[in-house]
């Protein structure tokens, strides 16, 4: 007996040592972790029960018969995160490159499959040279079963992966159907084709961090959602977002403990919004002051920054913000924000998270390039997720709400549940002098009278009253209340239940 227990820790001490102390120690030298390093600091301790580690590929040719390492380059099982199940799988470089086998993908996606009938999440620690090169079309088949996976999960368990190493070729589609993609700085990168490919085929010179390293997808693609200093960072950052999701789709987010005043009051938010309605300012202060303990995740922090999307907790309890920033571009809507505006709202949809939008707008950001690139169609995405959207929605207008970016940030007329309005906010189709200079065309060339006509326009339309007397805003509130009253409204919407017509999908403008 004691010698067969003697084997199976000589075999387990063997499979945690993954591709042996000098690729560990290669891993070490570069500031990154190895594959069972980084499921320590991402779960619970203690909490990590592992599968598959004695699995080894079936690969003949190549040489590769002698190559075989206990695990197949990929740690997979579950564990926990603050008491909560999560799936992971961690890709492990020392083996092969973390190269992705047929085994190793089925490994994949068998804790997928149990994730789904376990109604948990799955995080994956991807750090991979991509598809087995050895193994040929065994290889795409096992990364093809893992995307279909990916799809099938879809808005059922929340999807998270992180980049930490390379990501290429095939290897990217699989994170990129997952709900949020992390990466580390100046370790990770992400491209479908790698510099050396694509110096052959376009003739264009270009480093493997300019191409797809975490400055370029989380500034000017927007395919990644965060960028971290180190692995440490990352992970630690990945159990703070788990904190704000519910396990599945039919389980609410976990309701954390709060130590703060439901109906504290904010005096600051008095002064928040200046006297002239063409100074900007932070709209993340306002978010702040409504948050528990002042406690924001934001998402895609780096791109599209004229709208903010992320995550804050009222009374304990999860809620997803959408807030126009008139910081930059005036807060005005264009192709990026709308995208990751409309990719956000339905996240929040699917896992029936409450969504808290801030507005203030002046509109669509005109130009020949919006208008060439289809700011219509992408504008239209989040006007449909926003229409679409059944979960509780509260709606506060700080400023300016012109034209139809006022229909489009979760208005009542699209579905929002409850409509506040600062005194300082201005709903109307577009600016007083925009307007005057429309309906009194032919008094261009008199300044005086032009400037009048402004003056009248603004004292008629650049208020809340117009919209509040036909009911569109259901009560214009102190700012300095604003947390008390959105707190009270995700309060009474708790019970809110939304029967929908049956249909197999939408066909949202993609």
């Amino acid at each position: 007996m004691r010698a067969v227990l003697e084997q199976l820790e000589f075999r387990r001490a063997q499979a945690r040592i993954g591709g042996g102390q000098k690729r560990v120690d290669a891993q070490h030298a570069k500031g990154k972790l190895t594959a069972r390093e980084r499921l320590l600091v991402l779960l619970d301790e203690g909490s990590f029960e592992e599968y598959d580690m004695y699995v080894t590929h079936r690969a003949t040719d190549f040489g590769m018969a002698e190559q075989k390492v206990a695990g197949d380059g990929v740690v997979t099982g579950w564990g926990t995160i603050n008491g909560r199940l999560v799936y992971v799988f961690s890709q492990d470089f020392t083996v092969l490159g973390g190269s992705l086998s047929e085994t190793h993908a089925q490994k994949i996606c068998k804790i997928m499959d149990m994730a789904v009938r376990n109604g948990a999440p799955v995080i994956g620690l991807n750090d991979s040279g991509g598809a087995r090169i050895q193994e040929g079309v065994a290889s795409l088949a096992g990364y093809a079963d893992v995307f279909k996976r990916n799809v099938d999960a879809s808005g059922v368990i929340p999807q998270i992966s992180v980049i930490m190493g390379p990501c290429a070729g095939g290897a990217v589609y699989s994170p990129a159907m997952t709900d949020f993609i992390f990466m580390v700085r100046d370790s990770s990168y992400m491209f479908v084709t790698g510099p050396d490919v694509v110096k052959t085929v376009t003739n264009e010179i270009v480093t493997a961090e300019e191409l797809g390293g975490a400055a370029t997808h989380t500034q000017k693609s927007s395919v990644a959602d965060g960028a971290f200093e180190n692995d440490i960072e990352a992970l630690e950052e990945v159990r703070r977002l788990f904190d704000f999701l519910p396990l599945n789709n039919r389980e609410k987010p976990p309701v954390r403990p709060f130590y703060d005043d439901p109906e504290r009051i904010e005096l600051r938010l008095d002064t928040l919004v200046p006297e002239s309605a063409n100074k900007p300012y932070d709209m993340k202060e306002l978010i702040t002051a409504i948050a528990d303990e002042g406690d924001f995740f934001e998402l895609q922090a780096a791109f599209a920054r004229n709208i903010i999307t992320g995550y804050l907790r009222i009374e304990g309890r999860t809620v997803g913000v959408v807030a126009n920033q008139p910081m930059v571009l005036a807060g005005c809507l264009d192709i990026d924000s709308s995208r990751k505006a409309a990719r956000f709202v339905r996240f929040c949809d699917a896992f029936d998270i409450p969504i808290l939008t801030l507005v203030d707008v002046p509109g669509f950001l005109p130009g020949i390039g919006q208008e060439y690139g289809g700011v219509i169609k992408h504008g239209a995405k989040l006007l449909f997720a926003y229409s679409q959207a059944t979960v509780p929605m509260v709606t506060l207008i700080t400023r300016k709400a012109y034209g139809g970016a006022y229909d489009v940030m979760a208005s009542k007329h699209i579905g929002a549940d409850i409509n506040y309005a600062w005194p300082t906010a201005q709903i109307a189709v577009m600016g007083a002098k925009g307007a005057a200079e429309i309906l009194y065309r032919s008094e261009l060339g008199d300044p005086a009278r032009l400037a009048a006509h402004t003056k009248e326009y603004e004292q008629r339309f650049a208020n809340p009253f117009i919209a509040a007397e036909r009911g569109f805003i259901d009560e214009v509130i102190m700012p300095h209340s604003s947390r008390k009253r959105i707190a009270r409204a995700f309060a009474a919407l708790r019970g809110k239940n939304v029967e929908t017509r049956w249909k197999k999908h939408d066909t949202i403008p993609l």
